[in-house]
């Protein structure tokens, strides 16, 4: 998967949406750390209310252009209808580094990196901007990958989606190390540890 550039620095302004109710030392604000996730991740969920009022979640993939984050959809979808006009969403791409054992059921937990962004999509309609997005996002699978392919032709681009998500209100939510155990635990007979994960690409085309 290919970087576009380089994450920018400074930090997001928490708000009310993206200050957690639990475990607040885990979340952190940072745009370096947020930009890497995303471009990281091979796939992320949008969460938004349908038009019959009914919530959706949709995986989908996705690209990182600077400051905004491009989701691949369907015009026929409620996702790509609804972005005709904007529409209030909610973005996590999630990377999941171990399955953390404990002693105890409570506290097995995971090792991971997760971002959450809310924003109000818009659908991308510039000609010229869509076939740069559309480049973009071939080009993430693999480094020049857009070259070696056909692009859209006009059939497929009128049923091809592009949602705009403007990173703006994110944050980011990360759990590493062993796990936690409690000390009347610590004695039990129970193995515990950290089994890595890890997402591999084993070929490029």
């Amino acid at each position: 998967m290919t970087t576009l550039d380089s994450p920018s620095g400074g930090r997001f302004a928490p708000t009310e949406r993206t200050t957690p109710n639990r475990s607040r030392e885990r979340v952190t604000y940072e745009k370096a750390d947020a930009y890497r996730i995303l471009d990281e991740a091979l796939h992320c969920d949008v969460a938004f209310v349908g038009p019959d009022g009914a919530p959706r979640v949709l995986p989908t993939f996705h690209v990182r252009v600077g400051d905004t984050l491009f989701l691949h959809g369907s015009t026929g979808s409620s996702m790509g209808l609804g972005g005709r006009e904007g529409f209030p969403v909610s973005v996590t791409a999630t990377i999941v580094d171990g399955l953390v054992f404990s002693k105890s059921w409570f506290h097995h937990s995971m090792n991971y990196r997760s971002v959450v962004v809310h924003a109000n999509a818009t659908l991308v309609e510039d000609t010229d901007e869509r076939w740069s997005v559309f480049k973009a996002l071939i080009d993430r699978m693999a480094e020049g990958r857009s070259d070696r392919s056909r692009a859209a032709n006009p059939k497929e681009n009128a049923m091809s989606a592009l949602l705009a998500i403007p990173l703006e209100e994110v944050s980011v939510k990360q759990r590493q190390g062993p796990p936690v155990e409690e000390p009347e635990d610590e004695d039990l007979p129970y193995v515990n540890g950290v089994a890595e994960v890890a997402t591999s690409i084993t070929g490029r085309l």
